[in-house]
């Protein structure tokens, strides 16, 4: 749980603004089991603006091949302190820090030929010049069949031990279709992360993650992406649902398919992506609620995507609501019950249920349909023999129990989130 520059400020977030949302997040959602705080991509550019990356430009590095953080963004990044300052001021509020790195190795080190700390080759050794990311032209992929390839990865992440990080991002690694998976640099990076002498979370991207790896993904990663990146429109929401289902056999504790980040309060400060820019979320108010249900149904990753400190009443209560976090944070059997038409099958609905440590059912009915619909669930279905007192966890609302069904209605594009007991 936890921020994510990206969805707000592309990649070109600054040192101040980082602190200024972990500020926030310190003061109002730690207590509530918000902890992260994650610069994303291009934070060793000095001229990023956007999220519009700019072709071939002079990144940060060091002196052995690794990109170290812009001083002009990130100032106290100086005299080689990389982001060993600002993950120390993160600490210090009792939160966590993360960074987003892409696969490979940088274009600039190859074309340079700059040593690698820990082993005689250099940069242009271990370096796959065909493996090139579609849509950045920062890195080469590294060849793990090269002398090298894991000295060079297990220095990024002495660094990163260094610096304090508690999560990093890996980009450009994790996909199918258009992109591709890299099974064998995934595992340079296991290997490196784990000889390091820090624990860190790490989160593999961009989406989708393809399915017949997700035994290896289990085991190799913390978080892995199902989609490519998440934007605040309804049809990308709706399609969730499918990828939510089909990843549960390989949800497990420390390993979580991940949905992406969550697009609500003030995105697109300085970004271009999503199809808008400046604006507060376009989901609606109904859409936010199902957003929250259905990733803490799943047991989902929460990394929140908008500015912290303009977040309205409305906003900050999606983030507080013990009861819904708890799930997140504690259920387990979370699954689709059934997804199917409603009552005249006027439209389409979606059951996930989970059960609670203090021996609670958990039930959200999902209503994707555009018309309010009504859904009758027997309690046979959930395991449990009437009378139950049904709880909804986003009203506060208490349901008088049927003698063995639970009916009620959801708005289009609603849900509603019960706790049975």
């Amino acid at each position: 749980m936890g921020w994510n520059s990206w969805d707000c400020y592309g990649a070109s977030v600054t040192e101040a603004e980082v602190r200024g949302n972990a500020g926030y997040m310190a003061e109002h959602l730690l207590a509530y089991g918000w902890e992260y705080v994650v610069v994303d991509i291009q934070w060793y550019e000095p001229g990023a603006n956007s999220s519009l990356y700019r072709p071939f430009v002079p990144l940060e590095m060091d002196g052995y091949s690794r990109l170290i953080p812009a001083t002009n963004r990130f100032p106290s990044a100086a005299n080689g302190v990389g982001f060993r300052a600002l993950a120390h001021a993160v600490h210090a509020q009792g939160l966590k820090f993360g960074i987003h790195i892409m696969r490979g190795i940088p274009r600039q080190a190859v074309h340079a030929d700059t040593p690698l700390l820990g082993t005689s080759v250099t940069a242009r050794d271990i370096a796959h010049p065909n493996s090139i990311c579609p849509w950045n032209t920062d890195m080469y992929g590294v060849d793990a069949s090269k002398e090298g390839a894991q000295a060079y990865y297990d220095s990024l992440f002495a660094l990163y031990a260094q610096w304090g990080v508690d999560l990093v991002k890996v980009d450009d690694i994790s996909a199918s279709r258009l992109y591709h998976f890299h099974a064998a640099e995934i595992l340079l990076i296991r290997r490196a992360l784990d000889g390091c002498g820090r624990p860190m979370v790490l989160s593999l991207s961009p989406g989708p993650a393809p399915l017949e790896h997700g035994e290896f993904l289990q085991a190799n990663a913390n978080m892995w992406r199902l989609t490519d990146d998440f934007w605040d429109q309804w049809p990308g929401l709706a399609e969730m649902f499918g990828r939510c289902h089909e990843w549960t056999p390989f949800r497990s504790p420390g390993h979580w398919p991940d949905p992406d980040m969550l697009p609500l309060g003030h995105l697109g400060l300085r970004s271009v992506d999503g199809g808008a820019g400046d604006r507060m979320t376009r989901f609606t108010h109904d859409e936010q609620r199902t957003l929250m249900t259905l990733w803490c149904m799943s047991r989902a990753p929460l990394m929140f995507g908008g500015e912290l400190r303009d977040n309205d009443p409305w906003t900050l209560s999606l983030l507080t609501n013990r009861r819904l976090l708890e799930i997140q944070r504690s259920s387990s059997g979370n699954r689709q019950l059934w997804r199917r038409g409603g009552s005249g099958h006027s439209g389409e609905g979606v059951a996930w249920t989970a059960q609670g440590e203090q021996g609670q059912t958990y039930l959200a009915l999902f209503n994707l349909g555009e018309t309010e619909d009504t859904f009758h669930v027997p309690y046979r279905e959930l395991g449990l023999t009437a009378p139950v007192r049904a709880e909804e966890l986003w009203s506060g609302d208490v349901v008088p129990p049927g003698p063995d069904t639970l009916s009620t209605t959801v708005t289009p594009h609603g849900v509603r989130l019960f706790e049975l007991m």
